[in-house]
């Protein structure tokens, strides 16, 4: 009979790395951490290293090497690195709050003004300078400390159970559902916790954070990518957290808060119950904005209707038509992006890509001379942008508006900027900004980003409808992003109302055409660690029959079977 001392055979047995940043290939010994490759490498990056990339997945620096890799350090200037660092300051706050006020509950409920709303449920009086100042001075001690954030795997039933006993309810019901054997879980300073995602390894790298009042809670607030020793500039934002607040609202009428909700009412086989009640505050808000126009129809002859990429402008646009002719208002529909430049006069970004959202891709001279004429009573020609051969062109087709109740509708990204029209008066404008501003959380403090309702609405659309695979949609993805950030979002408060138009079913329903897409992106291409934070994030969703969505749904857009025509 022959003895393997297996122990042996795994202590010498030596497991081969290449690390992308300095291209080096060294040899280490089974169960090396990453950040012991580090150190032995000496990699060096502008900001401290926050994880790495192993095989085109995202691994904090805890991780044990088993096996050959490819590795890809990164830092906070990375959108993983940003992630993780904002996870592990969360787990400080509630480690703090948890600290400082045990009887209360903390709830991180969306991003806003560069920062991370927040609120404490179950304080006996409001929120003050000096609560804040308590919580702000314990995290500094937590920090301070450099504890390390230790990651379990406990029995589902079990992390249910205890949720439950510490009042994490949403975390609780979301367990109760796993439908895995074991929960994955995070402990710091015997704090349990549950964040889907990566952490840093310990408290000490989290070197900037700031806290402050914000309305009825307060802003937690994170370094700029750019400069690691400097916050986000906190700015104001009245607008979007009140349309946060009015969809907070919504929420409420049906007692739903987080995913753990919606599994509830799909259990009882009330899921249509939420698509019907979703649909129908949609239609009650798109006809309050109607109304809202109809007060000021002596003077409003162009609504302008903005938003990102995947924010449903254009079935709003549509909805919004149907009210206004209930009004007794015609509304009739112009489109900015058949006014681009022609291709070879686009600009382009720092990569040298051509940068579509950008104001100088709009012929704003000649998208101008048509406003005005059209304001003077005369006929224009409808441009149409043909996207193959990167020019404008002219058909038959033509506009004129007609004396009467007539009202001229502008869908376009730019809708909000001052420099779109700049020789129409203002008081003759209606601005309305739409963008996907989720309403749910996964629980108590795991928000939904709303890039990421907007990037799995683009992906399935994508697909459905411009032959892209979601490998190309995620590879454009970032240009996208950051070309809203600079064009898009700095002229939101501008608008003189906010729609929503997140739907809270519409993840469970996306969920099923999504998945697959995702899955089809491989591991040897680097946006497959992207893929599979999505499919890990989705995970946690239910999945909710399409049935009856209605045909006019914004998310219908996405879906396909709309009675719109785009």
């Amino acid at each position: 009979m022959i003895t393997v001392n297996f122990n042996l055979f795994f202590m010498v047995r030596e497991i081969e790395v290449l690390c992308t940043n300095n291209n080096l290939r060294r040899s280490y010994p089974l169960g090396t951490t990453l950040n012991e490759i580090a150190c032995d490498m000496k990699i060096n990056l502008k900001f401290p290293i926050c994880g790495a990339m192993v095989n085109h997945k995202v691994k904090q620096l805890t991780f044990e090497i088993v096996k050959p890799k490819t590795i890809k350090f990164f830092d906070y200037s990375h959108p993983d690195g940003r992630r993780m660092y904002i996870r592990s300051l969360a787990f400080v706050l509630y480690s703090a709050v948890t600290r400082r006020f045990p009887k209360t509950t903390l709830r991180i409920d969306h991003a806003i003004s560069k920062g991370y709303y927040c609120e404490l449920n179950g304080l006996d009086n409001d929120l003050s300078e000096e609560d804040i100042a308590s919580i702000r001075e314990e995290m500094t001690s937590i920090i301070a400390e450099d504890i390390p954030f230790v990651h379990h795997f406990i029995d589902s039933n079990e992390a249910a159970r205890r949720f439950e006993e510490i009042g994490l309810h949403q975390k609780s019901c979301l367990f109760r559902d796993f439908g895995r054997l074991y929960a994955p879980v995070q402990t710091l300073n015997g704090h349990l916790n549950f964040f889907y995602g990566h952490l840093l390894p310990s408290t000490g790298y989290l070197k900037v954070f700031g806290i402050e009042k914000y309305f009825n809670g307060m802003l937690l607030r994170v370094p700029r990518q750019d400069i690691t020793n400097t916050l986000e500039d906190a700015i104001p934002q009245k607008k979007l957290f009140d349309i946060f607040q009015e969809h907070k609202d919504w929420a409420q009428i049906m007692d739903i808060a987080s995913v753990g909700s919606i599994i509830e009412y799909q259990k009882q086989g009330r899921s249509g119950e939420i698509i019907k009640i979703s649909e129908a505050l949609h239609e009650k808000k798109v006809a309050e904005i109607a109304n809202m126009i109809h007060e000021r129809e002596d003077k409003v002859h162009i609504i302008l209707v903005a938003g990102p990429s995947s924010s449903g402008k254009t079935t709003f646009s549509k909805r919004l038509g149907v009210q206004l002719q209930v009004c007794g208002i015609h509304p009739h529909m112009l489109s900015l992006d058949n006014y681009f430049v022609d291709r070879d006069k686009t600009p382009k970004d720092e990569q040298g890509n051509y940068d579509f959202e950008a104001l100088e891709a709009i012929d704003i001279e000649c998208f101008n001379k048509d406003l005005i004429d059209l304001m003077d009573g005369k006929e224009i020609q409808v441009p149409r942008f043909d996207f193959n051969s990167g020019k404008r062109v002219y058909n038959a087709e033509k506009l004129k508006l007609n004396n009467g109740r007539n009202v001229l509708i502008i869908e376009g990204i730019h809708g909000m900027n001052p420099g779109l029209i700049p020789h129409i008066n203002p008081e003759n404008t209606f601005k309305i900004f739409i963008s996907a501003l989720t309403q749910i959380s996964i629980d108590e403090h795991n928000h939904i980003p709303t890039t990421d309702n907007r990037l799995i609405r683009r992906i399935v659309r994508d697909y459905k409808y411009r032959g892209y695979s979601a490998l190309e949609t995620l590879r454009r993805w970032p240009s996208v992003n950051s070309g809203e950030e600079k064009h898009i979002f700095p002229y939101q408060e501008n608008a003189d109302i906010m729609f929503n138009s997140a739907l809270l079913y519409e993840l469970g329903v996306l969920k099923r055409y999504v998945e697959p897409l995702l899955d089809s992106v491989k591991e040897n291409e680097p946006e497959h660690a992207e893929a599979l934070r999505l499919l890990y994030f989705i995970s946690y969703l239910p999945h909710i029959e399409e049935d009856e969505i209605p045909p006019t749904s914004i998310i219908r857009e996405f879906l396909g079977g709309s009675t719109f025509k785009y």
